[in-house]
């Protein structure tokens, strides 16, 4: 409760200052079944109510995103919840280059992505751009309220990136992120092999990586973006990708992947005495468009393992009324054939946009294993009676041999606000 009154005190002032309030906030209910074993099964009625809010005056902002969820037809522990997605204080063209962000805050980061309770600063100059952070890892359920031991569980980072070269953008950056494992007790045998009861205290344990990265771009003809992580505890390197794009035949445009990826593993984690082995995936895939509603798209992919590897293959249609796939794998992963296809077209300048899609797949976790099926159905539409309000229902259906004839409702309503005060 007291974080509540925090939180409305400063929407409350922050609103008496605004020049602009905006956001959007929608609810939702979603009607579902959940089998608690084979013979036992609930139905279950959540409701979800979100608001994202954004109080400006001039170059100071503050943003929020919240969400309170309840099941209304079941009894569930800890319902209901309140999560705080976002909460922070954001200033902007602080002498002309710097952006400072304080409070609860997303971090867009292939390492340690997610939310923190901290503070951020983006520093850009010409070519130059110099980025950093500190926080806290944020608590269970998005809790408004900090974590417990904060200096065993802080996030850190930065990243130095310029653009000097035209058409090239290089990057290097450090992170460091650090778990501090929650205490419990648990049964243990004494010297004369008694039971007892022990104190089980782990270790924090932590990622800290170097990063590298590099992106070059010319318009109608390639783009190539590489990413590098080195991990500075195991002394390793963690991940290579590259990822490439041709495009100057007209219509044609030609797609190259690669990924190499080591686990990751938390320092002092016991799994790290596990050899896992890396895994290396390659991937090829051209789409063709044969006129303004038409695109053809192929895909070949293939992922080596230390000893064995797994394929795959897809082939898609792109239409302006929508997409029809088929994708198949093969190998150490298992086999899978699947076809889906979705489609959604918007009726009288955008007032109803009815949608559908479907999914059937087959799937084997070995070629001589037992042969399993899985069908899905969508079918729903979207009304939007003025521009800033819309409401969506979808009914979904699936079935295989564990969700058996299993239907599910959503509703959801959308209202979008922009004032000035």
């Amino acid at each position: 409760m007291k974080q509540l009154l925090i939180f409305f005190l400063l929407i409350f002032s922050g609103t008496f200052y605004a020049q602009n309030i905006n956001g959007r906030f929608s609810s939702s209910i979603y009607s579902f079944e959940r089998f608690d074993s084979a013979d036992l099964s609930k139905n279950h009625l959540r409701a979800f109510q979100m608001l994202n809010l954004n109080l400006n005056y001039g170059d100071v902002s503050i943003r929020s995103y919240l969400n309170f969820e309840n099941d209304f037809a079941q009894k569930i522990k800890d319902d209901p919840r309140l999560r705080f997605y976002n909460l922070y204080l954001e200033a902007r063209n602080i002498f002309n280059i710097g952006t400072l962000k304080l409070g609860r805050q997303p971090i867009i980061n292939s390492v340690v992505g997610g939310l923190m309770d901290g503070v951020s600063l983006s520093l850009r100059k010409a070519d130059f751009q110099l980025s950093g952070f500190y926080g806290g890892n944020v608590p269970a359920y998005q809790k408004l309220e900090l974590i417990d031991n904060f200096s065993d569980n802080y996030i850190a980072g930065g990243k130095l990136s310029t653009t000097i070269i035209n058409n090239l953008r290089l990057g290097v950056g450090y992170v460091n992120k650090n778990f501090k494992p929650i205490d419990y007790k648990a049964i243990r045998l004494d010297p004369d092999l008694n039971p007892i009861e022990v104190l089980i205290q782990n270790k924090s344990n932590q990622y800290q990586f170097l990063t590298g990265e590099a992106s070059y771009y010319l318009p109608q003809k390639f783009s190539i973006d590489v990413n590098y992580e080195y991990d500075l505890n195991f002394k390793e390197t963690s991940k290579i990708e590259f990822d490439g794009r041709y495009e100057e035949i007209k219509d044609l445009g030609l797609n190259f992947y690669y990924n190499f990826r080591e686990p990751k593993i938390r320092y002092n984690s016991i799994f790290s005495v596990f050899d896992y082995g890396n895994t290396e995936e390659i991937e090829m895939g051209a789409d063709i468009r044969i006129n303004e509603n038409f695109t053809v798209i192929g895909q070949l992919g293939i992922v080596n393992y230390r000893d064995d590897n797994s394929s795959r293959v897809g082939i898609g249609l792109a239409t302006s009324v929508g997409t029809f796939n088929y994708k198949k794998t093969f190998g150490y992963a298992g086999v899978m054939d699947a076809i889906s296809g979705y489609s959604a077209y918007s009726l009288a300048d955008g007032l109803i946009t009815p949608s559908a899609g479907f999914s059937y797949t087959t799937y084997k976790l070995s070629p001589d294993g037992e042969e399993n099926s899985l069908t899905t159905i969508l079918v729903g539409m979207n009304f939007r009676p003025f521009r800033k309000l819309s409401f969506d229902i979808q009914g979904q259906y699936m079935d295989n041999k564990i969700y058996k004839d299993d239907f599910r409702l959503l509703f959801k309503l959308n209202h979008w606000f922009n004032l000035n005060l």
